[in-house]
């Protein structure tokens, strides 16, 4: 399958929406997808475009994804207004 790892970023960023959605009381799931997918493209883009340590072929870039993605998405909910 030639797209097999974007599928596997979509369907990891929709599952720590998802994730995050649920433990934090449900403020909105598409406000926890867009930071999840916002910290995914900058997760790949600092490892494919910036540090240079993977292709789009390999598998490495999803995991740097997936860390930003977590990374975005704790300082979401870390600094967001408490009204």
């Amino acid at each position: 399958m030639q797209y097999a790892e974007v599928i596997a970023a979509v369907v990891g960023v929709l599952a720590l929406a998802a994730l995050a959605d649920q433990m934090t009381g449900k403020r909105g799931f598409f406000a926890t997808f867009l930071v999840s997918a916002v910290g995914a493209v900058c997760g790949w883009f600092l490892a494919v475009r910036v540090f240079a340590v993977s292709t789009l072929a390999d598998w490495t870039w999803v995991v740097w994804a997936m860390a930003g993605s977590a990374v975005c998405l704790v300082a979401f909910f870390l600094f967001r207004s408490k009204r």
